[in-house]
Formats: C-alpha cells, structure tokens, sequence
C-alpha cells in the first residue's frame, strides 16, 4: 500500500527532473538531482497523468522553517528494493524503507544546535501547471511526546496517518503558514480551497549531536486515525528503533517474489535488466488489504490500477502466474468496484469517482476474469462474476455497440468484441448456452471495425496512436482477420511496412518538436516503439500469418536496443508496469493473449529459465544458444539471430507455436532447439481462432 519518495515536485517518470511531456525530448525542470524532502503515495511509471499523491512531506532541516519547500541537492544515492538513502547537500544522511501500511525513515544529523524533522501534511501533487493537489479537509493532532496524529481527506478520500518520532529531549509543535503554534494541540480545516490553502503539519525541534539518528514512524489508513496506529503497532511493533526489522522484511518478501523467476546466461547487463524489470512488473498495482475507504467490509481493496489498457496484456498474466493469490485479490477488487459503483474500472486510482479513464478502452478486466477462470480458480462465485461482466458490456461506449455493432472511437469497437468474447467463454463453461450463443455472436462484430478495402482499421479517433497502431491487435479470431487483410502474404507485408523492414531508419525529435514535426513523423505509421500501449503485442501477430521468424526478429531487436541498465533505460514509461512486464515475458521467450488462455512461443533471451508458478515450476531450456556480444562500453551489440529449430514439451515434439496458460501454470519443460536461420518450425500449425478450433494433439506433435 505505501510508497515513499524523494520528492522534487517534478514529473517522476524522469528521476524528478523534467517537465510533463508527451512528444519529443522532455525539458528540464531541474539541473540536478534534488529534494525537498520526502513523500508517501506515488503513481509508477505512469504517463502523463495530472495527479501523483506524494502526500505527507517529512523533511529534515538544520534551517528555519520559512524555508520549507526549498531542494537541496542529493548526493551518494542507494536504491534497493524497500530501501533508498541519499545525503542532502545540508550534509544530512536520509534512509526510508517501507512496510506493507508503514514508512520508517532514518536521518542521522550533523552537529547542530537546532535540528529539526518537519512533517508537511498539506503536500499534495506536482509542481506543474494544474498538478497540485490541495486536501479539502484535515485534522491535526498532537497525541503525546513524539506521537501525533492526522488525517487529510485527498480527492475524496480520507488519508490517515499516526506519526511516532524517536527524539527525546526535542521539542514537538504545530505550525501553519511556516509559523510555530506555541503550546497549540490541535488544527482543524473543515473545508479547504486552492486559494485559501496555506501549508500546516508537525515539528519536531532540538539540539544533534554528529551522527545522532532520528526515526520517524508513520502509519497509514484509508479508515482512520485508530486503525492507522493498529498498522503502525502490527508492523513496527515494541522493540524500537523499527528500521532495520521492517526493512529486513520487506527485502525478504521482495526477494521471495523476484525469485520466482530465475534466468541462467545471457550477458550481466541483459539479466540487470531482466531483475529491474521483474521489480517494476510487480510495484503495481497497491494492494491495501481491508483498507476500503468506499465500503466498510473486510477484503482486499486495490488501487493505482494504472493503467488497465496497458496491463491487461502483460502485468495480470505475469502477476496469475508468479503471484496468484495477489492476482486473485486484484480481481475480486474490482467486482467488488463494479458492485459500489456500477462498472469495472479502466483505471483506478485512490480517489472517489475521478480518472476512470473510459475514453482510453472499454471493457478490460473480462479478459483477466475469463483466464481466472478458464485457469480453475475457485475463490469467486463465477455465476455473480458473470453477471457483472454481463452488466458492464452495457455502460458507457457499450450501449452504442449493442444496438449498432460499431463504435467510435473505432478501437472500442475491438474491445467490446473482445469483451464479449470472453464472457461467452465464461457463459458457456457455467453452462448458459443461450447467453454464451448470443454474447458470441455479438463478439463477431469486431469486423466491423475494419475496412475492407484497406485491410486496417476505419477512419476514426485514436487514443495514443492511430490505425496502424491497433490495426494488428491479437483478435480472438484471428484467421478471417488476415483474411480479410487479403491472407498471410498480404498482412505479414503489411507488418512489414509498420515496423520498418526495408525502409530507412527514422529521426526521433528533439526538444520542442515544431507540429510539422510530428504531424509528417505519425504520418509514417510506423512502429513508435514497445511504450505505445497496442505496439505491445503487435510484433507477435506474425505467429498468426505463420511467421514466427518475423516475431524473433523484431523482439531480439527490442529487447537489446530498446532497453539498457542506467536512467533513461526505458523506452518510454512505464505504464505501471506494462511495459517492464513486456520485457519479462519476452526474455521468456513467451507473450499472454490475455483472456483466450493461451501463450505464443519464441526463441527466448536466455540459455535457461524457470518460472515458478504457483507452486509448479515452468522450465525454459534452450540448446544452441549463442550470447549476445558485449561492447567496450558494457552492452550488448550486434545480436545474433536467435530462431526456433524444433521444440519439445516435456518430451513431446511441439510443433505449434503456441500453448496453453493452464499448461505453463500446470509446471513443465519446454525446450527449444535454436539456430541461427528461419526454420519451418511453426508455419503449419496456427494458434487458435475462434473460427478455427485449437488443433489436436497429433497436429501439435
């Protein structure tokens, strides 16, 4: 549930230094690394999204308080998973770990006469044009020597927190607008505005002796003050100080969860990257168990589902299989959403009925509920899932495809189909076969979307993208979509095309891109690179054309150009973890087809790997692997070509390129035989489509 941060007051997707941006080169807001202190609740990776928490600011000083909101320069910083420190330029060494509701920070002073740990409660948001985030109410209170107590209410959402401070001999006050309240205990706001907010919160003051260390203890909740002390006292406990216990769990639970995928060979940069990744996949979304500030019942309650449109393909098949009973709370999460207000979230943040992102994609989380089940979880009742997913085909852009079948903007249209799609797979193992007959027949219309003539996507609206884009999204009927591009020759030209084979390399654009710019780079419709949402799974629709080759090709190619050890090794955002999820999979040799139940196999980025899913292990062992050379500068250059000469699964030929996702979570052995030309392996058996049943055990072998 708790994250913590240095904060600069900058837009996070680049270390906290640059400027919002969507096209070209960001600018910088910064020339360095700074902060003004530390904050708690960040989004991750996101794009460019207006609001990012960073609530409760604790900041530690040897200045007066008139100068808070000032950044100083940091230096000598350390990042491990649960664990940061830097050291201010004031000379003042900052620890922070967190908890699962918990933050601990450690600050070791130099000497000074008059140290101070300042706790900023009216913090909200970025310093950039519409980014601030103002608390409409809040309560504050002093609760005894180095305790005290708050809670602020953040677009409709009431945060509470309980601060204990380990500082004996130091004094503890109130203060607002940057001045002390002398003897006050308590401050209330009933109701708060941009223009009349001034910043309030808590102080602790004394003398520091050198290398004296204070801990700051903070306990969060969604219900309140008392329930935010029972988490503070369940995870930080008796025995004080509490920072070298919490982060020692924390670095234990980490390490349970990234060790559940294990990869041998490749180059030392390649598996930094595949660890990085790992970790990134799995920082999102929040899970705040019991935590529910919309309903009072116990359960799990999820939030920054940030962003469903990119983490529905990659991040909730990674998280099904390394971390089902998490993936299993996510779900029911988001039912129960859909129960309190109506319909499944395409975004969900920690706030009360904003941001829910419609515009971007309908209907998404039926595809994570039809592989739930399709895989035998048994913790729902899928006959009130069902009813749900029903409902929520209706809202929103659904009302328009039920009566027309056709939908703008044009990719909705995809969706919906989809959506339906995987419903009637639900509707019909529950044995409605009317309902499953009629949601089918509805999950047809995605030729609607498609023009005939083009072999694309119709003229429409597009969000993050255009045509080109979404036009090679993996269909549950795949066969007559190619067919309808006029058959395999045709649509693997027309991938082709997208990602540039034969053409001339393409410029990016600087800082400041002038339109024209940009306007003649999208009219290229070219392949914008794996941190545009629908070019996530476009390179594996070549499997469906019988092309697998053509899918090694562009994901080696990716995986070693696109992404790299230092800053700026992504290319693009994050997408909560879409993207770094992307990156797992592929070095896996594997995509998800989210909702259909199913993996597409290629030659992976390692000699050897397991997946540990669940409590089977899924083996990935390849022969004829060649490493990928390393450069005078450390990274990987020039790539051999990696493709698939045969393939066994658990000692039975595999002649597919496909399999699936109840056979990986069921553990195994799938080996790959490796060369450096383009086989025939794979062109002859076609992964399933609807209009095309899955083939036989005797075609596959």
């Amino acid at each position: 549930m708790v994250s913590a941060c240095a904060y600069s007051g900058a837009y996070p997707t680049g270390y906290g230094r640059y400027a919002k941006n969507t096209e070209g080169v960001p600018e910088e807001m910064y020339e360095r690394l700074q902060a003004s202190g530390f904050t708690h609740f960040q989004q991750s990776g996101t794009g460019a999204i207006r609001k990012y928490y960073n609530y409760v600011r604790v900041t530690p000083m040897v200045q007066a308080l008139d100068v808070l909101g000032q950044a100083w320069p940091l230096r000598d910083e350390v990042a491990e998973a649960g664990y940061y420190a830097a050291t201010l330029d004031t000379g003042i060494r900052c620890e922070l770990t967190v908890g699962a509701k918990v933050a601990v920070h450690r600050y070791t002073f130099p000497e000074h006469g008059s140290a101070r740990v300042v706790v900023d409660l009216s913090c909200g948001g970025l310093d950039i044009d519409l980014g601030r985030t103002v608390p409409l109410r809040a309560q504050v209170e002093s609760a005894g020597h180095g305790r005290a107590q708050a809670t602020v209410v953040m677009e409709g959402v009431p945060l509470s927190v309980c601060v204990d401070v380990d500082s004996p001999g130091w004094r503890q006050m109130l203060w607002y607008d940057r001045r002390l309240i002398d003897g006050g205990t308590r401050l209330d706001f009933d109701s708060i505005r941009h223009t009349t907010l001034r910043p309030f919160g808590l102080l602790f003051m004394g003398p520091a002796a050198a290398g004296q260390t204070i801990e700051v203890r903070l306990g969060f909740s969604l219900r309140g003050c008392d329930q935010a002390r029972r988490n503070l006292e369940r995870e930080c406990g008796s025995a004080l100080p509490a920072f070298d216990a919490v982060r020692a769990r924390t670095r234990a639970r980490w390490a349970d969860h990234l060790g559940r995928v294990q990869v041998e060979g490749g180059t030392p940069a390649r598996r930094t990257v595949m660890a990085t990744a790992l970790y990134h996949a799995l920082v999102k979304p929040c899970f705040a168990d019991d935590e529910s500030p919309f309903w009072p019942a116990s359960g799990p309650f999820a939030f920054d589902v940030c962003t469903m449109w990119d983490i529905y393909k990659t991040q909730l098949p990674l998280l099904a299989a390394i971390a089902p009973g998490r993936a299993a709370d996510l779900l029911e999460s988001l039912i129960r959403v859909c129960e309190e207000e109506g319909n499944f979230p395409i975004g969900y943040r920690m706030a009360r009925g904003a941001d829910r992102f419609f515009r971007q994609a309908s209907a998404l989380v039926h595809t994570a509920l039809a592989d739930a089940h399709a895989l035998g979880w048994e913790s729902f009742d899928w006959n009130w899932a069902l009813v749900h997913m029903v409902g929520d085909l209706r809202r929103m852009y659904g009302e328009d495809f039920f009566e027309h079948g056709l939908v703008h903007p044009i990719t909705h249209t995809l969706d919906l189909a989809y959506a339906y799609h995987c419903t009637a797979r639900v509707a019909r193992a529950l044995n409605d076969r009317g309902l499953a007959d009629d949601l089918e027949d509805r999950g047809r219309r995605w030729s609607n979307a498609f023009d005939p003539g083009t072999g694309l996507l119709r003229d429409s609206e597009f969000y993050e993208g255009g045509k080109w884009n979404y036009s090679f999204r993996l269909l549950h009927d795949m066969a007559p979509r190619i067919a309808l591009a006029g058959g395999d020759e045709a649509f693997t030209g027309k991938l082709d095309r997208f990602f540039g084979f034969g053409a001339p390399p393409v410029r990016q654009p600087g800082r400041r891109p002038h339109p024209a710019e940009m306007l003649a780079g999208y009219a290229l419709n070219r392949f914008e690179g794996l941190n545009n949402e629908p070019d996530m799974e476009a390179p594996w629709a070549y499997h469906y054309a019988g092309r697998p080759e053509r899918t090694a090709q562009v994901v080696q190619a990716a995986l070693t150009w696109q992404f790299g050890t230092g800053p700026g090794g992504l290319p693009g955002n994050d997408d909560s973890g879409g993207l770094s999820s992307w990156y797992v999979w592929a070095s896996l040799g594997l995509f998800p087809v989210a909702g259909q139940n199913l993996f597409l196999v290629n030659a992976p980025a390692f000699d050897r790997a397991v997946l540990r899913a669940g409590d089977n292990e899924f083996v990935i062992e390849t022969s004829g692997h060649r490493e990928t050379p390393i450069g005078a500068d450390g990274l990987d250059r020039d790539p051999p070509a990696q493709y698939v000469q045969a393939a066994t699964l658990n000692g039975e030929p595999l002649h597919a390129t496909h399999l699936s996702a109840t056979t990986l979570h069921r553990g195994g052995r799938l080996h790959l035989r490796l060369g450096p030309e383009p086989s025939a392996w794979g062109r002859a058996v076609r992964p399933p489509s609807l209009s095309h049943p899955p083939a036989t055990p005797e075609e596959t072998r």
